[in-house]
C-alpha cells in the first residue's frame, strides 16, 4: 500500500481570490487593493470615517477620449463636509495609487460604515476579587498557577 502525499494547506486568500475579484469587479473595482489598502491611500484620518463603495466608469463614446471615473465613498454623516473639502487631495492620492488619472470626481453617500469596530481591550480584573478567588484554590500547590487561575476566574466572573 502506498503512502498518501503530504497535505499542503493553501491560504484562504488564495482559495477565495477569484470570488473576491468577481465581487469587486461588479462594483467597478479593477483590483481589490483600493478597498483593502484604503487607509494607506486616503490617509488614516479620511479612512477612519469613509470607505470606498464602488467606481462608476462612464460609458465610452466612440471617437471621444474616455472620461475619468467617479469614486463613490460611504462617509459617516458629520465627516461628509470635511471629506468633501479634502476631495482634491483624495483624488490626487487615488490617482497616484492607480498611476494615471483614473478617477475624476468623488460622490459621497452618507451612511454608517460597514466595517466592524475594533475589539475593546480587556481590563485587568479587580485585585480584591483575584485575592478572594485565590483563597479558594488551596488545592493548587504552584503559586504562579494559583494566581493565574484566580485571574482567569475573576475575568470570567466579570464578563
Amino acid at each position: 500500500m502506498s503512502k498518501p502525499g503530504p497535505i499542503s494547506a493553501k491560504p484562504l486568500s488564495v482559495l477565495l481570490s477569484d470570488v473576491f475579484s468577481d465581487a469587486y469587479a461588479k462594483q467597478g473595482f479593477a483590483a481589490r487593493e483600493l478597498v483593502t489598502r484604503w487607509a494607506e491611500i486616503a490617509g488614516p484620518e479620511v479612512a477612519a470615517h469613509s470607505e470606498p463603495l464602488k467606481i462608476q466608469w462612464p460609458r465610452p463614446v466612440e471617437g471621444q477620449a474616455s472620461e475619468p471615473a467617479t469614486l463613490v465613498l460611504r462617509v459617516e454623516g458629520p465627516m461628509a463636509l470635511e471629506i468633501q473639502h479634502a476631495s482634491d487631495v483624495i483624488l490626487q492620492r487615488v490617482n497616484r495609487f492607480f498611476g494615471w488619472s483614473a478617477v475624476g470626481r468623488l460622490a459621497l453617500r452618507q451612511a454608517p460604515l460597514s466595517r466592524r469596530d475594533k475589539p475593546k481591550t480587556s481590563q485587568a480584573p479587580d485585585a480584591a476579587e483575584v485575592a478572594e478567588l485565590e483563597k479558594t484554590l488551596t488545592s493548587v500547590e504552584d503559586a504562579e498557577l494559583r494566581t493565574a487561575l484566580a485571574r482567569l476566574g475573576a475575568s470570567i466572573k466579570r464578563n
